[in-house]
Order: structure tokens, then C-alpha cells, then sequence
């Protein structure tokens, strides 16, 4: 055997023994605190993929307010919402938890404050018909709007309704801001503009949260879903978390903003 090809043998043998750093590996899990993360991130420009763990992020949960995004752009394309700062909801009298809820909204600030009773009437305006066909046509997690019209986003003890994991949600995010999704651009444009939550001189960040609850009310889901723009490329994601005291949408965001600040996006 030629010293060239020993040496060839010597070099493959040293690089097998080295493990493949994948994009999971160059995140540090301490960023996630107690929490079991499921976080997704695609960068669009090259395709790679990050999944700091393919288990938890192909189990499917509650899509909780996460839907919103969905919801709107169903109402945006059907007529049944105007421009992001026209009025739009008419506050009903009954108040609620949520000081924000209990008010006439705009479309932007009820997206905002994740007004329920705004979308829940949304909801109905758009119907049972074509709501189940919308989410036949998008693809959206198990498809199942069964458990009512109003209420089949929503977390209930005993029944379940439509249900999402984070590399599904990432994959639609991925076809919506392709264009291959039966929404138009006009209407994408708008949801871009109300989901933009943080802007820093690397990058913009465009999301909506979601949590689920227990029926004793404590929290035990958390969601945040959506895209970073940051050097001219743009970044789909979707992050759950469970487990650890207090999983909601708050902390689910507040990791996926440390974990774009860690890598120097925003």
C-alpha cells in the first residue's frame, strides 16, 4: 500500500470517529431552562434544519391561540376582516380575567392581547363548512374542528380538537410565506404586519403565542410559532414546551428569543 493512500486510510479513520455536529448541538440547552422543548427552526435561504429534539417536536398538541394565525388569514380571505387598524370587534358587556378582552378591538390589537371571544366570533362568522374546508386545503395537523366551531382550537379537559406538532406548524409557515397556500398576497402581507412582536437593528421577529391549561387552570402548554428576518434571510419556527412550573406561550416566546439572541439574529 502507497504512504498516499495509508495516509488517505489515516484521515477517514480520524474523521469517522468525529460525531456530525448537526444545528441542535449548537444550541445550548440551558437556554430552554426546565422546560422539555420542542423547537423546530428552518433557515429559508439554505434549507437547513434545526430540531433540538425530532421526538417531542412530531408529537402533536393543543394548536391553542397559535390558530389565530390561520383564523385570520380565513376571515382576511373570505371578507369578513378589513385592514389591520379598522374597528372590528364590538365588546359583548361580559367582562373577563383579561383586561384587554373587555373592549372594542381592532384587528391588530385583538391578534395582540389574543382576545378568544374576537376569534371565537370570527370563527362563527366563517362557519363550519368552510372552516373544515380551508383546513382540509392547508393541511393543518389532524384536520379535526369537531369538538365545535368556536371552541376546536381551544384546550378542553375530555375532548380533543385539532392538534399540531411544531415540524407540522413549521412546514406550513414554510408553504405560507412560499405562497403556496390558498391565501393571497395582499392578505399574507397584512398578517405579516400584525404579527412583527420585537425589532432589534439584527432582525425582526414575527410570531403568535398560545398556551394551554389544565381544567384546574394551570398551565401546561406553551406555544410560540413563527419567522425571523435577520441579514436578509428568513427563519420559520415553531417551539412547545411543557413540563418545569408554568409552561405558556410567555416563556415558550422568551426561549426562542434567547435562542436567536445566542446566535447573534436579533
Amino acid at each position: 500500500m502507497s504512504v498516499m493512500m495509508k495516509l488517505l486510510l489515516l484521515l477517514l479513520l480520524l474523521f469517522s470517529a468525529i460525531p456530525a455536529c448537526s444545528g441542535a448541538e449548537e444550541i445550548d440547552r440551558k437556554l430552554f431552562g426546565e422546560y422539555d422543548t420542542a423547537l423546530v427552526i428552518v433557515n429559508r435561504a439554505s434549507g437547513a434544519v434545526t430540531d433540538v429534539n425530532p421526538a417531542l417536536s412530531a408529537r402533536r398538541n393543543s394548536t391553542c391561540s397559535t390558530f389565530k394565525i390561520y383564523n385570520t388569514l380565513i376571515g382576511l380571505q373570505l371578507g369578513l376582516l378589513r385592514g389591520a387598524d379598522d374597528p372590528w370587534y364590538t365588546w359583548d358587556g361580559v367582562h373577563r380575567d383579561i383586561d384587554g378582552w373587555n373592549r372594542n378591538l381592532t384587528l391588530r390589537e385583538a391578534f395582540r392581547v389574543s382576545a378568544v371571544p374576537a376569534f371565537q366570533a370570527l370563527a362563527r362568522a366563517i362557519g363550519q363548512e368552510r372552516m373544515k374546508r380551508y383546513i382540509n386545503r392547508i393541511g393543518y395537523g389532524n384536520g379535526d374542528i369537531s369538538s365545535g366551531i368556536d371552541t376546536f382550537w381551544l384546550p378542553r379537559p375530555g375532548r380533543t380538537g385539532v392538534l399540531i406538532s411544531a415540524g407540522e406548524q413549521v412546514a406550513l409557515l414554510n408553504r405560507l410565506l412560499d405562497g403556496r397556500l390558498p391565501f393571497s398576497r395582499k392578505h399574507v402581507k397584512a398578517l405579516r404586519d400584525i404579527m412583527l412582536v420585537a425589532e432589534s437593528p439584527k432582525g425582526k421577529l414575527y410570531g403568535k403565542t398560545g398556551s394551554g391549561r389544565s381544567a384546574e387552570g394551570r398551565e401546561e402548554l406553551g406555544w410560540f410559532v413563527g419567522f425571523l428576518e435577520s441579514r436578509g434571510v428568513e427563519y420559520a419556527f415553531a417551539c412547545n414546551i411543557t413540563g418545569g412550573e408554568h409552561p405558556s406561550g410567555k416563556a415558550a416566546r422568551a426561549i426562542v428569543e434567547r435562542v436567536f439572541s445566542s446566535q447573534n439574529l436579533l
